[in-house]
């Protein structure tokens, strides 16, 4: 894949927290490549890595006690390891933005949210105040509300049109990639498919490429290209749709499958992971997953290569190759 293809180039991104007590890895040895216009869902429990991951990616990580280091980390043509403050400010918004988890905290309540997304689109864009506010007036009406509450204050708002304000905010100055952290999250299901009915449209009429940070699968097969499995702060498998739902090969991706609801036997019950995600100060030797893994052998506590099984297909896991891991998923 060449260089222009890509939106996002990630290479070997390592974060850290540094504190008196202890260091909590949060990334480990991450690689995420993205091509332009696509789509891609990172996938795992609470803790996996995946929001330090995307604040990675915005250069927001808290410094200290937070150390970033990476090999490479290109963003749309530009490397944002060595731009400064000034130029990070203006590829913030532009070239890469960002919807955050939580709609109530995320939006200025002393400011209108008319006022909110024209600050962005002045400090991005060649443009008057006047120009910013009636392109403010004009995202509002295209993420489905009236342009008239421009001037009304968050307070004012629901829950779910809270979420499509922040989203109109991330979209208001046409970002090659755009981050979405949970977008859904404290949404009813009816607005919850409004709303991702209304980010796959403006995807698609912008070009823009996404990572959608969720733990519902079901959101990733409604909108992503791609998926990224993450567990303790490492992708563990990724592919396509295809690859990762109907030839699913790391047994933490396979244990997130068999922990969903079967709708066609409303009587079975569910299939948890057993455990808890490591903590992150204390990561187990080899594979994270192997102390939860039905099919660990002394083997899993050593390091895991990365292996390509296909054009788009990749797996961590240096099991599931063996003719007896095969035999045991079988028999489960």
């Amino acid at each position: 894949m060449s260089e222009k293809d890509l939106v996002l180039d990630l290479q070997n991104l390592n974060v850290k927290f540094v504190t008196e007590e202890s260091t909590v890895y949060a990334i480990n040895g991450l690689n995420m490549q993205l091509e332009r216009g696509k789509a891609i869902g990172l996938v795992g429990e609470t803790g996996a890595g995946k929001t330090t991951t995307a604040l990675s990616l915005l250069k927001l990580v808290q410094t200290p006690p937070g150390v970033v280091e990476c090999d490479k980390m290109m963003l749309n043509g530009k490397d944002m390891l060595t731009l400064s403050e000034k130029e990070l400010e203006a590829a913030r918004g532009k070239d890469v933005s960002m919807i955050f988890q939580d709609p109530m905290t995320a939006l200025n309540p002393v400011f209108t949210v008319g006022e909110q997304i024209a600050e962005s689109v002045f400090l991005h864009e060649n443009c008057t105040k006047e120009e910013a506010n009636q392109r403010a007036i004009e995202m509002l009406e295209l993420v489905g509300i009236p342009g008239e509450r421009a001037g009304e204050f968050p307070h004012q708002f629901s829950g779910g049109m809270k979420q499509r304000v922040v989203i109109a905010i991330a979209l208001a100055c046409h970002p090659q990639l755009l981050i979405a952290d949970e977008p859904t999250t404290a949404l009813d299901v009816t607005i919850q498919a409004q709303v991702l009915d209304m980010m796959k449209n403006l995807r698609e009429q912008y070009q823009t490429s996404l990572i959608m940070i969720t733990h519902d699968l079901g959101i990733v097969a409604e909108i992503c290209d791609e998926v990224a499995v993450m567990y303790a702060g490492t992708i563990v498998e990724k592919g396509t749709l295809e690859d990762v739902f109907n030839h699913t090969k790391h047994p933490y991706t396979e244990g997130l499958f068999n922990s969903l609801p079967n709708i066609n036997d409303r009587k079975a019950k569910l299939t948890p992971i057993k455990g808890l995600m490591p903590d992150p100060s204390n990561l187990p030797e080899g594979c994270a997953f192997h102390p939860r893994c039905p099919y660990a052998t002394e083997a899993c506590k050593k390091p895991q290569t990365l292996r390509q099984i296909s054009d788009t297909h990749y797996v961590v896991c240096d099991r599931y190759n063996d003719p007896d891991f095969r035999i045991e998923r079988e028999e489960r």
